[in-house]
């Protein structure tokens, strides 16, 4: 509540008030990032404020060149204004009469400037953001296209966007979340082609965060607007950090959510589909697309199934034909079967977290431990089966096949709850918890869309789109279920070239 009792203090005439102020605020001069500078210029005391690291030096000495040059005259009356019209013009400068507005912009990274006798202060923007520079990310790997990818700084990841669509009607509405964070939110949309309805509910749900400050960034955003359904599993909104692909699923319809600090976009609504579908398809010819859908389809289906299914084989043999017969265990272990496939996935699991915490050079290592300790030497002295780490690696290959990051942490879970149906009740069981995991996919939604869209409910034409990788030339239709205001992405009609 102390944060929030003193808003919108007008800006004082009295120059030292004000100063007081700020410097009360902003715990100066403890916080030695916090830089003030004190000048009489033109007879007139003049407070510049900015953050250490964050204003860029040269542009700060033109500032002051422009100061020193200042004659009594020039501040005499009405000094802001000329000074915001007529001396700093060529930067980008703004005038602001209240005190959280000033520091809201100071800590942003713009230089503030105070004048005595003046009830507002100058904003001018002089930010140099401490970032690092584009790079391919790591999981949206292309085998050809582009190397760039979004970075933790709202601003470039917006300059990546627009670089590619050159549209007037492309809006980036920015929004502050959290109390003491200020976190800049951007909502971006194409204005004559994305449903005003879905931009509007976007744009309420992310003003109405209440919260201190949300520095795990684009996650705690989507728990705040979705709502966070601890049991459900499947991600509501899709990430990407690939420029190309927000700037494609904008054309479509969709909504991008841009959080600043962090390089992970989020795109809204999205369906189950959108998950599974990467940008190396559309790199590649369409029929040669379309192969890779398909096996990136069978990988993901063996990642959530292949397991359950051999685990209840291999538990009730008798139930098998007898051309099925070869399923199974050759060699008992000395741990039973299921406890041995979930140990295998806890494994899996520590190798994985274990990877990621892993310098590269001990990378190598690392795969060599996990061959030879976890794999051979556990099958030597009968702690696992061979035919269990067989199939729990095809399982592993088909995650990491996954394009969706989050799917694939999704369908993980969905596995172990399949092997423990097929342990507890063999066939019948792993049917039923594939029919309650079908009945939440049923029951799940993105922001009002239905989740397992175009499926169900049926749109075959959007199906098709979904089940065949289509030339770009003959896909002219934006997805009719996020209701865009125009659905036709190119003329019927092609000129005629002679």
């Amino acid at each position: 509540m102390s944060q929030t009792a003193e808003t919108n203090v007008p800006i004082s005439k009295n120059y030292q008030e004000n100063v007081d102020y700020l410097n009360k605020k902003l715990g100066l001069p403890e916080s030695f990032d916090i830089v003030l500078r004190e000048m009489t210029i033109g007879g007139k005391k003049m407070a510049i404020y900015s953050v250490n690291g964050m204003v860029s030096r040269p542009a700060t000495n033109l500032i002051l060149e422009i100061f020193t040059e200042l004659q009594r005259v020039d501040l005499a009356i009405n000094a802001v204004d000329k000074l915001v019209k007529s001396k700093i013009a060529d930067l980008q400068v703004s005038e602001v009469e209240a005190m959280d507005e000033v520091i809201y912009f100071l800590l942003s990274g713009t230089m503030v400037i105070l004048i005595e006798g003046s009830n507002q202060a100058i904003i001018v923007d002089l930010r140099s953001y401490p970032a690092r520079m584009p790079q391919e990310p790591d999981i949206e790997r292309v085998t050809r296209g582009s190397r760039d990818g979004f970075t933790e700084t709202l601003v470039f990841n917006t300059i990546l966007i627009r670089r590619r669509l050159r549209d007037p009607g492309l809006r980036m509405k920015l929004v502050k979340a959290g109390s003491r964070s200020k976190t800049d939110v951007c909502i971006a949309y194409i204005e004559d082609i994305t449903n005003p309805k879905m931009v509007d509910y976007i744009e309420k749900e992310i003003k109405n965060i209440r919260i201190d400050g949300i520095p795990m960034a684009e996650k705690s955003v989507e728990e705040f607007i979705l709502g966070s359904k601890v049991w459900n599993p499947f991600p509501r909104v899709r990430y990407t950090e690939r420029p190309d692909v927000a700037a494609i699923h904008l054309l479509e319809g969709n909504v991008l959510i841009m959080v600043d600090t962090s390089p992970s976009i989020m795109i809204a609504p999205c369906t189950f589909w959108h998950h599974v579908q990467h940008a190396e398809e559309y790199r590649q010819e369409p029929v040669v697309g379309m192969y890779l859908r398909w096996v990136r389809f069978i990988g993901i289906f063996l990642s959530v199934f292949l397991l359950p299914l051999w685990l209840a084989a291999a538990m009730n043999p008798h139930l098998l034909p007898d051309w099925l017969q070869f399923i199974g265990v050759d060699k008992p272990a000395t741990i039973p079967l299921v406890l041995q496939v979930l140990l295998a996935e806890i494994a899996i699991d520590l190798l994985r977290m274990a990877a990621i915490h892993t310098p590269s050079p001990l990378a190598t290592a690392l795969g060599l431990i996990a061959v030879f300790m976890m794999g051979d030497v556990a099958i030597e002295v009968g702690i696992f089966t061979s035919e269990v780490v067989m199939y729990i690696a095809i399982a592993a290959v088909g995650t990491f096949a996954t394009p969706s990051y989050e799917l694939a942490q999704a369908n993980r879970l969905v596995r172990l709850f399949l092997v423990l149906c097929a342990a507890a009740y063999n066939f019948w069981g792993l049917a039923a918890g594939a029919l309650l995991v079908f009945i939440l996919l049923l029951r799940t939604n993105s922001f009002g869309v239905p989740y397992l869209w175009p499926l169900i409910p049926m749109d075959f034409d959007a199906l098709k789109t979904i089940l065949v990788r289509h030339p770009v030339p003959i896909h002219n239709l934006r997805p009719s279920i996020f209701k865009p205001k125009d659905r036709i992405r190119q003329p019927k009609e092609r000129p005629n070239p002679s």
